[in-house]
């Protein structure tokens, strides 16, 4: 067999399409065995990394790929620039609190839960972007197929969850208590990350039920981190800025 064909067989397919390179640096920079060998390990190494990221990336199904890097914090108070910087550490998944960002459409909850959600991804840990009305319609069609425990199992695997847009649309009965018994299971387990546009007292108008209500906010909100980021929407800003920029041209 080729170097190729062994590479293909043990799954080496940084060596496999870069061997023949990869022997004329080790020839014309005179490697020894010992750096030759770190070299291509490196080297697949550093491969099989950057596939699973993306691989998790792909698996948690976010909606657009946003970074910690690219987030303004600036408008946000000292205290909540603090939080967000400590939250970006991932230490709040380590140790299985929530956080929950509340505010009103536009001041870049969704983007500051995802960009949380893609750096776990970046360091090995499983993750799953879900907004709430999707993943209310995914529990009825599972209760229908009779396969909620199935979906439950699959909800609680994930070191992180996001549920994003909670509070945009209310829930019917059956809807309310389906979520309500999927956080609770998944609560002990793993971090959730909760976006919404409402305050805790508010919640009831998603839930109807007042005490269902209370107690999934006793549940989320125990130990966890809560930011509000109600505030100026940046969509909105970064409309005017571009529509002044057409005026004046």
């Amino acid at each position: 067999m080729s170097i190729s064909e062994y590479a293909q067989l043990l799954k080496l397919p940084y060596i496999r399409a870069n061997y023949q390179m990869i022997l004329l640096e080790a020839q014309h920079t005179n490697m020894s065995h010992h750096e030759f060998l770190e070299t291509v390990l490196k080297h697949e190494s550093s491969l099989r990394n950057q596939n699973g990221i993306q691989h998790r990336i792909r698996n948690a199904k976010f909606p657009q790929r946003k970074f910690l890097e690219d987030f303004q914090s600036e408008g946000f108070s000292n205290d909540i620039q603090k939080k967000i910087h400590e939250l970006g550490s991932l230490d709040f998944i380590n140790r299985k609190e929530n956080v929950i960002l509340i505010g009103n459409p536009g001041t870049g909850k969704t983007h500051l839960a995802t960009a949380l959600g893609v750096k776990a991804c970046s360091e090995g840990l499983s993750v799953l972007y879900v907004s709430v009305p999707n993943l209310v319609i995914e529990l009825k069609e599972a209760m229908s197929r009779h396969q909620v425990a199935q979906y439950k199992r699959k909800f609680e695997k994930y070191q992180l969850v996001i549920l994003d847009e909670l509070g945009y649309v209310s829930f019917d009965k059956e809807g309310s208590e389906i979520l309500f018994n999927l956080i609770s299971n998944r609560n002990d387990i793993g971090s959730i990350v909760i976006t919404t546009n409402l305050t805790f007292d508010r919640w009831e108008e998603v839930f109807k039920d007042p005490i269902l209500t209370g107690a999934l906010v006793d549940r989320v909100a125990f130990q966890s981190h809560v930011l509000d980021m109600s505030g100026d929407s940046y969509r909105i800003k970064k409309t005017m800025s571009w529509l002044n920029q057409k005026t004046h041209r």
